[in-house]
């Protein structure tokens, strides 16, 4: 699964995700995009079961790309535990996602197989989703 390989703070703050996505909103890499038309935050564990649903619908063509990574620490306190004492450990990883955000690119397989291989991801992925093509000329 993705995460930091070292961070320089272990705990963040819970902070407030607005706006809309202006970097990382179209087509880079690849032909064809899966953007995401809601807020929220992905998990690395998420992202890995969309990454799966993925690659093992194109099988062995196709290059893959993941635009996001989880680099914010989300931390938890232990079940049964009082109120105080601290802020809990970092528990897992999430990528904060805005409006707009292009989340996997796709390159060298037909469009048909594109979009049911974002279709499978994104039944795996807790946030509505769109497909996109890159634009001609970019």
């Amino acid at each position: 699964m993705l995460q930091p390989a070292r961070r320089k703070y272990r705990k963040e703050q819970k902070g407030r995700n607005t706006g809309i996505a202006t970097r990382g909103n179209s087509v880079a890499f690849g032909d064809f995009g899966l953007k995401c038309t809601d807020r929220g935050r992905l998990t690395a564990r998420q992202l890995e079961a969309a990454r799966r649903a993925i690659s093992r619908h194109v099988k062995r063509g196709g290059r893959i790309w993941i635009r996001v990574f989880p680099d914010k620490p989300i931390s938890s306190k232990p079940a049964e535990v009082r109120m105080g004492n601290g802020k809990g450990n970092p528990e897992f990883y999430v990528a904060e996602i805005q409006p707009g955000k292009i989340v996997f690119e796709i390159l060298g397989v037909p469009e048909e197989l594109a979009r049911e291989a974002f279709r499978l991801a994104a039944a795996k992925l807790p946030l509505r989703t769109t497909f996109v093509a890159r634009m001609v000329g970019q």
